[in-house]
Protein backbone atom coordinates (compact mmCIF):
# COMPACT_ATOMS: atom_id res chain seq x y z
CA UNK A 1 0.00 0.00 0.00
CA UNK A 2 1.54 3.59 -1.08
CA UNK A 3 1.20 6.00 1.63
CA UNK A 4 -1.05 9.31 0.75
CA UNK A 5 0.57 12.44 0.72
CA UNK A 6 -1.63 14.90 2.50
CA UNK A 7 -2.48 12.40 5.30
CA UNK A 8 0.92 10.40 6.25
CA UNK A 9 3.39 12.91 7.64
CA UNK A 10 1.11 13.90 10.46
CA UNK A 11 0.23 10.37 10.84
CA UNK A 12 3.59 9.26 11.14
CA UNK A 13 5.14 12.11 13.60
CA UNK A 14 1.89 10.70 15.87
CA UNK A 15 3.59 7.06 15.31
CA UNK A 16 6.68 8.25 15.80
CA UNK A 17 5.26 10.26 19.35
CA UNK A 18 4.19 6.79 20.64
CA UNK A 19 6.65 4.25 20.17
CA UNK A 20 9.72 6.46 19.70
CA UNK A 21 10.74 5.00 23.24
CA UNK A 22 9.71 1.71 22.61
CA UNK A 23 11.92 1.88 19.11
CA UNK A 24 14.67 3.44 20.62
CA UNK A 25 15.21 1.14 23.21
CA UNK A 26 14.99 -2.26 20.49
CA UNK A 27 17.99 -1.07 18.96
CA UNK A 28 19.55 0.24 21.87
CA UNK A 29 19.51 -4.09 22.81
CA UNK A 30 20.18 -4.74 19.46
CA UNK A 31 23.69 -3.00 19.75
CA UNK A 32 24.67 -5.69 22.36
CA UNK A 33 22.20 -8.62 21.84
CA UNK A 34 22.92 -9.78 18.43
CA UNK A 35 20.59 -12.62 17.53
CA UNK A 36 21.67 -14.95 14.86
CA UNK A 37 20.63 -14.08 11.40
CA UNK A 38 19.70 -10.25 12.02
CA UNK A 39 21.58 -9.34 8.97
CA UNK A 40 19.58 -10.75 6.96
CA UNK A 41 16.20 -10.62 8.58
CA UNK A 42 17.41 -6.74 7.99
CA UNK A 43 18.04 -7.13 4.23
CA UNK A 44 14.74 -9.04 3.54
CA UNK A 45 12.25 -6.82 5.76
CA UNK A 46 14.50 -3.93 3.86
CA UNK A 47 13.25 -4.82 0.48
CA UNK A 48 9.32 -5.69 2.07
CA UNK A 49 9.68 -2.14 3.38
CA UNK A 50 9.99 -0.57 -0.08
CA UNK A 51 7.28 -2.02 -1.32
CA UNK A 52 5.29 0.34 0.38
CA UNK A 53 7.02 3.21 0.98
CA UNK A 54 6.05 6.39 -1.30
CA UNK A 55 9.16 8.87 -0.10
CA UNK A 56 7.46 11.58 -2.13
CA UNK A 57 4.36 11.61 0.05
CA UNK A 58 7.09 12.28 2.77
CA UNK A 59 10.50 14.18 2.42
CA UNK A 60 10.73 14.48 5.87
CA UNK A 61 14.30 13.86 5.59
CA UNK A 62 14.63 17.03 3.16
CA UNK A 63 12.72 19.15 5.58
CA UNK A 64 14.21 18.23 8.96
CA UNK A 65 17.57 17.18 7.88
CA UNK A 66 20.64 18.33 6.33
CA UNK A 67 22.80 16.16 4.35
CA UNK A 68 27.04 15.79 4.42
CA UNK A 69 28.55 17.29 1.52
CA UNK A 70 31.26 15.76 0.28
CA UNK A 71 33.94 17.16 -2.05
CA UNK A 72 32.81 15.80 -4.61
CA UNK A 73 29.12 16.77 -4.36
CA UNK A 74 30.06 20.31 -3.94
CA UNK A 75 32.24 20.32 -7.38
CA UNK A 76 29.59 18.29 -9.30
CA UNK A 77 26.92 20.38 -7.73
CA UNK A 78 28.43 23.85 -8.11
CA UNK A 79 29.26 23.28 -11.75
CA UNK A 80 25.49 22.22 -12.24
CA UNK A 81 24.75 25.94 -11.38
CA UNK A 82 27.86 27.08 -13.10
CA UNK A 83 29.29 28.18 -9.76
CA UNK A 84 32.48 27.65 -8.44
CA UNK A 85 32.90 25.30 -5.24
CA UNK A 86 33.73 28.44 -3.06
CA UNK A 87 30.98 30.32 -4.41
CA UNK A 88 28.33 27.52 -3.98
CA UNK A 89 29.77 26.74 -0.17
CA UNK A 90 29.59 30.59 0.45
CA UNK A 91 26.06 31.13 -0.73
CA UNK A 92 24.36 27.61 0.77
CA UNK A 93 26.25 25.47 2.96
CA UNK A 94 28.29 25.71 6.49
CA UNK A 95 31.01 23.87 8.13
CA UNK A 96 29.90 22.10 11.18
CA UNK A 97 32.19 22.68 14.43
CA UNK A 98 33.39 19.78 15.84
CA UNK A 99 32.88 17.44 12.78
CA UNK A 100 34.16 19.70 9.83
CA UNK A 101 31.22 18.54 7.83
CA UNK A 102 29.54 20.96 5.14
CA UNK A 103 25.79 21.06 5.81
CA UNK A 104 22.87 23.29 4.32
CA UNK A 105 22.22 26.74 5.42
CA UNK A 106 18.95 25.92 5.90
CA UNK A 107 16.19 23.53 6.42
CA UNK A 108 13.81 22.29 4.44
CA UNK A 109 16.75 21.47 1.69
CA UNK A 110 16.91 24.44 -0.76
CA UNK A 111 16.52 21.77 -3.51
CA UNK A 112 13.43 20.46 -2.27
CA UNK A 113 10.10 21.35 -3.75
CA UNK A 114 7.64 22.01 -1.00
CA UNK A 115 4.46 21.33 -3.44
CA UNK A 116 5.36 17.85 -5.00
CA UNK A 117 8.43 17.07 -2.61
CA UNK A 118 10.65 16.61 -5.51
CA UNK A 119 14.33 17.65 -5.68
CA UNK A 120 14.92 20.05 -7.95
CA UNK A 121 19.06 18.48 -8.24
CA UNK A 122 17.93 14.66 -8.03
CA UNK A 123 20.01 13.21 -10.52
CA UNK A 124 23.23 14.97 -8.93
CA UNK A 125 22.70 15.27 -5.71
CA UNK A 126 24.78 14.62 -2.65
CA UNK A 127 25.68 11.16 -1.80
CA UNK A 128 24.34 11.31 1.49
CA UNK A 129 20.57 11.78 -0.35
CA UNK A 130 21.17 9.13 -2.52
CA UNK A 131 22.41 6.51 -0.04
CA UNK A 132 19.41 8.01 2.32
CA UNK A 133 18.58 6.24 5.02
CA UNK A 134 21.47 3.93 4.25
CA UNK A 135 19.82 0.62 5.26
CA UNK A 136 21.93 -1.42 3.13
CA UNK A 137 24.60 0.55 3.59
CA UNK A 138 26.78 -1.66 5.98
CA UNK A 139 25.59 -5.06 8.15
CA UNK A 140 22.88 -4.06 10.33
CA UNK A 141 24.49 -4.62 13.83
CA UNK A 142 27.47 -2.33 12.48
CA UNK A 143 24.99 0.47 11.70
CA UNK A 144 22.27 0.27 14.36
CA UNK A 145 23.10 3.73 15.60
CA UNK A 146 22.02 5.37 12.29
CA UNK A 147 18.99 3.42 12.07
CA UNK A 148 18.40 5.12 15.84
CA UNK A 149 18.83 8.54 14.09
CA UNK A 150 17.02 7.85 11.06
CA UNK A 151 13.79 6.23 13.10
CA UNK A 152 12.87 9.37 13.99
CA UNK A 153 13.07 10.79 10.28
CA UNK A 154 12.06 8.14 8.14
CA UNK A 155 8.83 6.61 7.55
CA UNK A 156 10.78 3.83 5.83
CA UNK A 157 13.57 3.01 8.85
CA UNK A 158 10.52 3.21 11.14
CA UNK A 159 8.27 0.59 9.65
CA UNK A 160 11.80 -1.79 8.93
CA UNK A 161 12.46 -1.11 12.64
CA UNK A 162 8.57 -2.52 13.42
CA UNK A 163 9.26 -5.69 11.05
CA UNK A 164 12.75 -6.45 12.75
CA UNK A 165 10.89 -6.62 16.25
CA UNK A 166 8.06 -8.44 15.15
CA UNK A 167 10.95 -10.87 13.36
CA UNK A 168 13.13 -10.94 16.01
CA UNK A 169 10.86 -10.38 19.05
CA UNK A 170 12.21 -9.39 22.31
CA UNK A 171 15.89 -8.89 22.73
Amino acid sequence: MQMEKPRFLPLYKRLMKTYRRKYRYFLTRLETVKPKGIDKIALEADKEVWQETDCLACANCCKTMTPTFTKKDIQRISAHFNQTPEEFTKKWLYKERGSGDMMNKKQPCQFLNLNDNKCSIYEIRPEDCAGFPHHTKKHFTEWVHVYKQNVEYCPATFKLVEMMMERVGKV
